[in-house]
């Protein structure tokens, strides 16, 4: 999975409808191998987002859960937990 798509279920404050797209978009681009289509695919392409997007969003809706909300600071903070015992070990960005 692309390291940009973040989980957006279970978040407190709820996932925004700018962070579906955003996912939905670098889905979009990870599928197509470009991040700026060619004229002639840039309606297929947005079409592709926008529906993705759209699905994405009733998933989220849907989906059901127990466990309490993250937060997304503490989130956040993992992440860069994350990220910098990656650079520690020498890890590629």
């Amino acid at each position: 999975m692309c390291r940009n798509i973040r989980p957006l279920n279970n978040l407190a404050p709820p996932a925004t409808n700018d962070e579906v797209y955003d996912a939905a978009l670098q889905y979009v681009r990870k599928l197509a191998g470009t991040r700026n289509p060619s004229q002639a695919n840039r309606e297929a392409f947005d079409h592709a987002v926008e529906e993705i997007a759209h699905t994405t969003r009733h998933l989220l809706d849907a989906l059901v859960t127990n466990a309490p909300p993250r937060d997304r600071e503490v989130e956040a903070a993992k992440a860069r937990a994350r990220y910098e015992a990656r650079i520690a070990a020498g890890a590629p960005r």
